[in-house]
């Protein structure tokens, strides 16, 4: 078993005393893809919130790279983010900057090199993501998922111990999408970081997952790789992999939505 990167040990994560996900004792091992999956309201967000610092658990310990992540103070903990990347649903760029300039944002924010390094360390993220040519322009003169591209380059500048990507693929065409798992791949390989890429897209985990963790119900209902959770035989995890409709949609009962919202629409229509 590799090394873990992040530990959970007994914690409750929601808002206030709002509890979404309850008691959660899992790893995730470095140098690993591992994927937060779930559908809608399963919590993969609250999750990745409260790995990255952003939301403290209402119970238990996270550690992050070695750190009692919430036992650290603001400073500390900021000084330890750096040692991540974050990868955001919409890519989060400045739109009034350059590609360029959003890239190089971390070096000059956190480090004191020469702009000559800089310069190069941008046009190597920059190529690596396919980018190479589009430095100048601005976000808006480039498509969706190259902005993707532009912000996965910024995540990755510093160099991180583990990328934390939400939902990257969302809004993106398939095949757009697919290329930008791709990447991500590439880029886990070529540095051996490790990452936490939050979604819901079957398609994406297939390509990128070395394990995956399912989320439902406010609970962890399965780990292992996506070939395991393929064949679970946990009725939960299995419908979710085969895309199999909940009972209340598929029974096609008298008390089913589709039956009672059609005999609605039928009285309305015919004024009965």
């Amino acid at each position: 078993m590799s090394e873990p990167i992040i530990t959970l040990e007994g914690v409750d994560a929601g808002y206030g005393d709002v509890v979404i996900l309850e008691n959660l004792n899992v790893t995730f091992e470095r140098g690993q893809i591992t994927a937060l999956l779930g559908g809608s309201g399963s919590g993969k967000s609250t999750l990745l919130k409260t790995i990255v610092g952003l939301l403290p658990p209402i119970r238990g310990k996270v550690t992050l790279l070695g750190e009692d992540l919430y036992a650290l103070d603001m400073f500390e903990r900021a000084k330890l983010m750096r040692r991540t990347g974050m990868l955001y649903q919409y890519g989060a760029l400045f739109g009034s900057r350059t590609n360029f300039e959003n890239v190089a944002l971390p070096l000059r924010e956190h480090t004191n090199l020469p702009e000559d390094v800089i310069r190069e360390m941008v046009r190597m993220k920059l190529s690596i993501v396919g980018l190479e040519g589009l430095e100048y322009r601005l976000p808006a003169d480039v498509s969706g998922g190259q902005r993707k591209r532009v912000a996965l380059a910024r995540a990755a500048i510093l160099d991180p111990e583990i990328i934390f990507c939400d939902e990257p693929s969302a809004g993106l065409d398939p095949i757009v999408a697919a290329g930008l798992d791709e990447i991500l791949r590439r880029f886990q390989e070529l540095f051996e970081m490790s990452m936490v890429v939050v979604t819901h897209e079957l398609e994406s985990i297939k390509i990128l997952a070395d394990r995956v963790i399912m989320l439902a119900d406010g609970k962890i209902q399965a780990i292992g790789t996506v070939e395991e959770l393929t064949d679970s035989s946990k009725k939960k995890v299995y419908d979710f992999f085969h895309r199999i409709p909940p009972d209340y949609v598929s029974d096609g009962g008298k008390d089913s939505v589709f039956e009672r919202v059609s005999g609605e629409w039928d009285r309305s229509k015919h004024g009965k």
